[in-house]
């Protein structure tokens, strides 16, 4: 499988984004993604991962946000939980495998279930979309370090299990394997890509 490059992947970033604030947000977020990643990925024990299909994956995984841009400029954040099946469908026009598409469809939270579906009445088709390989679990769980929020920032590792814990104790059990998978990331050696929460 040819994996796209970080040039490749910035010109198709480009050419879906609906505004130049647009492009500056999401792809910004995702090369911060990406240096999380990268740091976890110096660990010897995740030599086994593949740390250039990880890096595709954290560079394209948002890119359907651009889909929730109205014409006035704004996201419509209440279909936000959209993004990651729009990226697919971006990324299935573009002619990437699936295996590239479901780095967007399945990073959402620490995983979607058919049940946290139906069960929150979430706009998406009823279905399963959890990160089965390690790659895919290490752009999921590299992107709950940072949020697209302005200003951008840094969550702490403890910060986003609270977050999480409103949908359930076992999204924090998820979250916390993620953890005990690939440890806790340094995000003040990340700056100034993002502000780093107060320790």
């Amino acid at each position: 499988m040819r994996i796209p490059g970080p040039e490749e992947i910035r010109a198709l970033h480009e050419k879906h984004a609906p505004t130049a604030e647009a492009f500056a947000s999401v792809h910004r977020h995702c090369e911060v993604v990406w240096s999380v990643a990268e740091q976890l990925l110096a660990s010897p024990r995740l030599v086994h991962v593949d740390a250039e299909l990880v890096r595709a994956g954290c560079l394209l995984h948002d890119i359907g946000v651009y889909r929730l841009y109205g014409d006035d400029g704004r996201l419509d954040h209440e279909n936000y939980i959209r993004h990651g099946l729009l990226g697919q469908e971006i990324l299935e026009g573009e002619g990437f495998p699936e295996t590239l598409c479901r780095f967007c469809s399945h990073h959402t939270g620490v995983g979607l279930t058919r049940h946290d579906v139906e069960s929150q009445g979430l706009p998406v088709p009823p279905a399963d979309y959890l990160a089965e390989t390690a790659e895919e679990r290490l752009v999921m769980y590299a992107d709950k370090f940072h949020s697209k929020s302005r200003p951008s920032r840094f969550l702490s590792a403890d910060a986003y299990a609270d977050h999480v814990r409103r949908f359930g104790e076992d999204k924090v059990t998820a979250f916390e394997a993620l953890r005990a998978e690939f440890g806790d990331p340094d995000l003040a050696l990340l700056t100034p890509c993002a502000e780093v929460p107060p320790a």
